[in-house]
């Protein structure tokens, strides 16, 4: 007899871990097993949200328990228990994982598309015909339906879930195997009723809590129901008849179709990311071309060396010298005659087997950076040893690119990019995947000591066409090869001799020249290099140095005159120090020259951002033919390695079929000339039109920082801004509260709080709308300081406008100003007409929540500066035109947002939650007074290589934060990738044609490719929704990592399109997805709310620094710690809550 309790006293195994009670309710005989798959599983399933896990075997009633205080927490805008939970399968989800690891060639059950519903076991067929539920109970299944009394579990009971009192049902994908059928909601639900009788109908077929969950139709205040029920009778199951359950459950994991909510995976060998499902159809077809040039599949046995140099060195440049001696000496002799294609570190190629496992060679090399004059050169003496590790496996290959595994092989894929790599990288200097030299292209001037080198990118990738070689033009920053003196000449921008150089000179010369490699110039033919590691405190007359044993000292400006017979012009100078700071070695600047290929990883300026995109940037037609020129240069047909390998790649461009989708209608104010609008080649105006939603603008003052503007200009402005305001249908008053008054930049903060004081006092309990700021056009760090204190401090949005714009004073320039004001004071400009007539699938249908999400680094250089993470979320539906924004500091260069999800200790409340992710779906339920039941998540600024890792992370983190507001909370997530920084370009199949390119020779907006040059097996696709104004145009490329609404590729690629049309600040349709776009801006905004200072090393930094991240308007400083690097972080300061509700960032 199976013995099962529901007492706290009678539980064979209690457990508190991670904030929640743990009950298992096992078999007597089957203890020990028990207690072993307690333990097993306690990380895995005791990480959820609280509360108490009741662990079974068969049905159990599952128990909600309030904590020990007593305190109840907050779910969407209502009260729920503290420690209501779903109920968890927690054998189900062992057996399925256990499965996902061991089915052959690592597929998956839910892969296969092919399995059929298995048919519920006897006994929950015989639950399903039983009735009941009273005060508090789970009720039961009846006839396909439930019955339940007033609050009990599925239907919500008081501020429940379900249809109890205060509860609000409605449709939601479940974990788990039952059908659940739908639910009527309670008092406080999206339908009225009193926890009622159910709507009834048939259960749905059991589904796997591993598959993706399938859309169910969106029936208002319906509710499906958990799947795993309690059984009502008091007579707990025979053993038998739980034995064939846990049978059944691995059976069902392997059969079950596609429906139910998909758990996020452990680890990435767990995760497949969505096939392709279908191409799209939509739109006008046409041909495009794209840089990617196909690559045929060499038909070779590749090897695979590991390569051990001693002694160790960590340049690259010194290894493959190493390896190039190594294959001249004994290529013939000892390597087959073969040419192996070397990575620069542990890893040797070789097209066919080395006639050795193991052998160990010994290679002499002249250093080129050692010896005195006159002297022969140091030899360096290096032992290699080359193993044999593995064979690469091209078959695999050739399957992934059929279509017919769903893992690349990322070895194989690697080999070949190293093969291909192999000729330019000994040819040119390598920076990343691009190559660059003086002679690929005219050297252009950046100022500052920096000049621009041309170069190519090139890349080797899986497509479904096959391999396909993707090749762009590059350029890229390099430090001129220049004397020293004459470096800093430039870098400091004055004559160097008029005056000494103060500590900011110092600061500046330091941190340009820090890691820097110079070589010697005073010692003829000789030319040592060294990198320079800083600048002496004391000028080069103050510096002494001990020259024997005894201490005796010499000035460096006298040893250098009594040994070289130089005599040092700039005494007054430091000096720059090579080598280590134990060992130092000073030598003059003036003595010192930068070596050639050097390339600028730090941070350029604006003038040097100009220079430089006016070098990259050119015409498509242009740029299509300088790639075509680098191919055909790079030669591949000659390529020895690339022969020796069987690499074949052609010279033609691929052609692409791609379709033009078009453009969305889109809806205006009724009061207006044109109600609504139909964009042409990705663009529009606001001539005869009113915003759909205009806002109010009741009070408002303006401030004038700029000297140049006198008071009645800025009166005139303001004037005119309000009655373009006013013309574009918002509620704007004409005058300000104060009159604009003039202040200087040096007083921002005191000007700010004075004169918004000043205006509270004119108009006491209200509130300030905006504030207008006129700026200087160069105002250094006036502007970021503005928004830090209007939107952290005061809580006012403001507008500034630059001085250039308020004496030209443009129609054009006042309604894009319009627009932006609009938007940050609660308004919309423009819906799309589909939206509102509820035309968009899998969005309209209900209610849909979009997220948008991006992390911005630090510059390179900047060390110790956190990295910004921004989340945006839709907060109108059927709109989906208003976004709400929230900023927060994470570990430098951390890439997961590690404040999605967040849980602390309470001393008097017990375990809290929060984060980013919830505090946006309360936002949205109380905006629009419904919980969202589709989430759709564009993630950006994730590289390829973080695809697995990013959506791990922050899809549990999405899946926390819905349970933590209600019990069995989950509504389907599709997690979407957008892509920016990538190398494939679209060009236009005839340059002529006027009808299938844009004013700038670029493609048309709307253009999409899913085909041939995308992933073999993956949903993503290239989407160019904007018109290009100058240079070629760049796609977005879109990557679904999760979809468990089952969007079509027609579904996905017109939603992603068409909401490139509501972008707030412009009358265009955009590059990339608004929610991303605002997510980029809310990052960059939350950048100037650090207050920065600067460090020893004259590096900006954020300030003084206490451990966790900080989330600016969710929770305030409180943080968990990151799981990624264990940085101190110092928190932003919170939004005001007036700002976190409108587009403050637009």
């Amino acid at each position: 007899m199976l013995k099962m309790s529901c007492c706290w006293d009678l539980g064979r195994k209690k457990e508190r871990h991670g904030g929640r009670w743990i009950i298992s309710l096992l078999p007597e005989r089957g203890k020990a097993q028990g207690d072993r798959l307690l333990a097993s599983s306690a990380s895995a399933n005791a990480k959820g949200s609280g509360g108490v896990l009741v662990i079974f075997m068969s049905s159990v009633r599952y128990h909600s328990r309030t904590s020990s205080s007593g305190h109840e927490k907050e779910g969407f805008g209502i009260n729920e228990q503290y420690g209501t939970r779903r109920l968890s399968a927690f054998y189900d989800t062992i057996m399925v994982r256990k499965r996902r690891t061991e089915l052959p060639g690592g597929s998956e059950s839910s892969e296969t598309g092919s399995q059929r519903p298995a048919a519920p076991p006897p006994q929950q067929q015989q639950q399903q015909q039983q009735g009941g539920g009273g005060r508090g109970s789970v009720p039961q299944q009846q006839g396909g339906g439930y019955q339940g009394g007033r609050g009990s579990t599925s239907q919500g009971g008081r501020g429940g879930y379900g249809g109890g009192r205060g509860g609000y049902g409605t449709p939601q994908q479940q974990y788990g195997r039952g059908g659940p059928p739908q639910q009527p909601g309670g008092r406080g639900g999206y339908s009225g009723g009193h926890g009622g009788p159910s709507a009834g109908g048939p259960s749905r077929p059991p589904v796997s809590e591993l598959h993706q969950a399938s859309p169910v139709p969106y029936q208002a205040g319906l509710t499906p129901q958990p799947a795993f029920q309690a059984s009502s009778s008091s007579q707990p199951p025979e053993p038998s008849e739980v034995a064939e359950q846990l049978q059944q459950v691995s059976i069902r994991q392997e059969e079950a179709s596609s429906q139910a909510i998909q758990q996020v995976p452990v680890s990435s060998k767990g995760v497949r990311f969505p096939l392709r499902p279908g191409k799209g159809k939509t739109g006008t077809r046409c041909t495009v071309k794209a840089n990617h040039f196909f690559a045929e599949l060499p038909d070779k046995d590749l090897h695979q060396y590991d390569v051990t140099i001693t002694p160790e060195v960590t340049s690259r440049g010194v290894n493959r010298a190493v390896m190039s001696q190594l294959v001249k000496t004994y290529k013939d002799s000892h390597l087959s005659s073969r040419l192996p294609a070397y990575d620069g570190r542990k890893s040797l190629y070789t097209a066919g087997p080395l006639p050795f496992q193991s052998k160990e060679f010994k290679i002499t090399l002249l250093d080129d950076e050692e010896g005195q004059a006159g002297q022969a050169r140091r030899e360096r003496e290096f032992r290699v040893v080359i193993k044999f590790a593995a064979r690469a496996d091209l078959h695999h290959l050739g399957l992934f690119l059929q279509g017919r595994i769903a893992d690349a092989p990322q070895e194989a894929l690697q080999v070949l990019d190293i093969v291909l790599r192999e000729l330019p990288t000994s040819r040119y200097c390598p920076v990343g995947r691009s190559f660059y030299d003086p002679g690929l292209g005219r050297r252009q001037p950046l100022g500052e000591g920096l000049e621009s080198w041309r170069g190519f990118y090139q890349s080797i990738r899986p497509t479904q066409m096959g391999l396909s070689l993707n090749i762009d033009m590059s350029s890229t920053a390099f430090i001129e090869p220049l004397p020293v003196i004459e470096f800093v000449t430039q870098l400091l921008n004055r004559d160097v001799q008029a005056r000494p150089l103060s500590d900011s000179d110092r600061v500046k010369i330091k941190k340009a020249l820090r890691g820097v490699k110079v070589e010697v110039t005073h010692r003829g033919n000789m030319r040592r290099k060294y990198r320079i590691s800083g600048l002496t405190s004391q000028a080069t007359r103050e510096l002494t140095f001990p020259v024997d044993e005894r201490g005796t000292m010499k000035s460096v400006v006298d040893y250098f005159h009594e040994t070289y017979g130089f005599a040092i012009q700039h005494p007054y100078w430091p000096c720059l120090q090579v080598g280590n700071s134990q060992r130092p070695n000073y030598l003059p600047m003036e003595v010192c020259k930068i070596v050639e290929g050097q390339r600028y990883s730090k941070r350029l300026n604006e003038r040097q951002i100009t220079a430089l995109l006016k070098v990259t940037c050119q015409r498509p037609q242009e740029r299509e033919r300088d790639i075509m020129q680098t191919v055909r240069h790079n030669a591949y047909a000659e390529d020895p390695y690339a022969k020796e390998f069987g690499i074949k790649i052609s010279e033609n461009l691929a052609q692409v079929e791609a379709r033009i989708l078009p453009p969305p209608w889109l809806k205006y104010h009724d009061t207006g000339r044109e109600k609504d609008c139909l964009p042409q080649v990705g663009q529009w105006n606001m001539m005869n039109k009113k915003m759909v939603n205009g806002g109010k603008v009741s009070n408002w003052i303006c401030i004038n920082f700029s000297r140049n503007v006198q008071d009645s200009v800025a009166k005139g402005f303001c004037y005119e801004l309000a009655q373009m305001c006013h013309i574009s249908g918002m509620a704007f008053t004409p005058e300000p509260v104060l009159p604009p008054i003039t202040a200087r930049p040096d007083q921002v903060e005191k000007v700010l709080k004075t004169r918004y004081h000043d205006a509270m006092t004119k108009i006491p309990g209200k509130e300030l709308d905006l504030l207008v700021v006129i700026l200087p056009d160069n105002n250094g760090s006036l502007y970021g300081d503005l928004k830090r204190i209007c939107e952290t401090d005061l809580g006012l949005v403001s507008q500034c406008c630059l001085t250039k714009h308020v004496f030209r004073m443009s129609k054009q320039y006042l309604a894009n100003v319009a627009l932006k004001i609009n938007v940050k004071v609660g308004g919309r400009n423009t819906v799309l007409v589909d939206a509102i007539s509820r035309r968009i699938p899998l969005v309209s249908d209900r209610p849909t929540i979009i997220f948008g999400a991006d992390v911005t680094h630090p510059h390179p250089g900047e060390d110790s500066s956190p990295s910004i993470a921004a989340v945006v979320a839709s907060q109108d539906w059927p709109e989906i035109t208003k976004y709400a924004g929230l900023v927060c500091a994470q570990a430098h260069r951390q890439e997961l947002i590690q404040d999605l999800f967040k849980q602390w200790q309470d001393p008097v409340k017990g375990t809290m939650s929060g984060g980013m992710i919830k505090e946006l779906l309360i936002s949205f339920r109380r905006a629009t007074g419904q919980k969202p039941q589709r989430i759709i998540f564009y993630r950006d600024g994730v590289s390829e290589g973080q695809f697995y890792q990013v959506l791990l992370y922050e899809l549990d983190a999405i899946r926390k934060a819905c349970a933590s507001l209600e019990p069995n909370y989950q509504p389907p997530v599709t997690f979407v990738v957008v892509q920016k920084r990538h190398h494939t370009r679209l060009f236009p199949d005839n340059h002529r044609d006027r009808n299938s390119v844009d004013r700038s020779g670029n493609i048309l907006p709307g253009t999409v490719v899913d085909s041939k040059i995308c992933h073999p097996t993956e949903f993503d696709f290239y989407l160019c929704s904007h018109a290009g104004i100058q240079g070629t145009s760049r796609p977005a490329h879109y990557h679904v990592l999760w979809d468990e609404n089952k969007f079509t590729a027609d579904a996905l690629q017109s939603l992603t399109n068409n909401l490139c049309y509501t972008y707030a600040r412009c009358t265009r349709s955009v590059s990339i997805v608004p929610p991303a776009y605002y997510a980029h801006l809310a990052a960059f905004r939350a950048r100037f709310y650090m207050e920065p200072e600067t460090s020893d090393s004259g590096s900006m930094s954020s300030g003084a620094h206490v451990r966790g991240s900080g989330m600016s308007g969710a929770g305030g400083g409180r943080s968990t710690r990151a799981p990624g690097p264990n940085a101190a972080v110092r928190p932003l300061p919170a939004l005001k809550e007036n700002v976190k509700k409108v587009m403050f960032y637009c």
